[in-house]
């Protein structure tokens, strides 16, 4: 009974390796849509984010004025009277996430899809801009800018982007573990800022399934084992 019990644990072994092992078949699947309800601009990837610039002053060290796109306010109370930006963006940045995230049926938490991810640049139509936002921007580039002449922009102008963060394919850089989808060993143990260095548009889809002959022959052998086990239980009957 013995070498009949080592190939039983062997089985479950194998089993355990090979699934953990084996590639995700298809894509992630978000929970939900996502939107700006601002601005109605909407989402199927697994975040979605508002960026707002505005047009401001700045200083040198050597005292001259000149001017920049920036994402945060500028403090200018120590500018000249002439020289003062608007104490705070008239609209703001924004973040938002899809409540989760399943592969194959099986969850993908978010935190693995932050780590996994990267942002990129929407291109929103603005279809359903609502009428009194769309009185007040008008299309510049890929997003929408509040100035009368996008090539003259004026202090408290401000321009705004939206971004979606989108996933690669999932082939070697997750593996099953308890039912849920976690990094693999290789990418976890990769540095953080390697990881969402990716390139989406080129990345290549990779197989499906990716079992290693020898894993395969372990899986064989320990079937057989409990066959053998199920037949000295049962007594050879069927």
């Amino acid at each position: 009974m013995r070498p009949i019990a080592t190939l039983a644990l062997a089985a479950l072994f194998a089993a355990g390796i090979a699934r953990a092992d084996v590639a995700p078949e298809n894509d992630p699947a978000p929970s939900n849509a996502l939107e700006d309800p601002d601005f109605h601009v909407g989402s199927k990837q697994f975040g979605l984010e508002r960026r707002v610039e505005m047009f401001q002053w700045t200083r040198a060290d050597d005292g001259r004025y000149g001017t920049i796109w920036n994402a945060a306010p500028i403090a200018s109370d120590e500018f000249d009277a002439q020289h003062r930006n608007p104490s705070k963006l008239p609209i703001r940045n924004r973040q938002w996430w899809v409540d989760s995230v399943s592969l194959d049926g099986r969850p993908l938490p978010i935190d693995v899809v932050r780590l996994l991810g990267q942002w990129q640049t929407a291109r929103p139509n603005f279809s359903r801009l609502p009428a009194d936002l769309g009185a007040s921007f008008q299309p510049e580039g890929d997003g929408l800018a509040s100035s009368y002449n996008p090539l003259a922009p004026e202090i408290g102008d401000v321009r705004i982007t939206w971004h979606e963060f989108v996933l690669p394919p999932l082939a070697g850089k997750v593996e099953l573990r308890d039912g849920v989808w976690q990094l693999s060993a290789k990418v976890a143990a990769a540095p953080a800022v390697a990881r969402p260095a990716i390139d989406i548009a080129a990345a290549a889809r990779k197989p499906a399934m990716k079992l290693r002959p020898w894993l395969i022959a372990i899986a064989v052998v320990a079937l057989a084992g409990l066959w053998f086990l199920t037949r000295a239980i049962t007594g050879g009957k069927t």
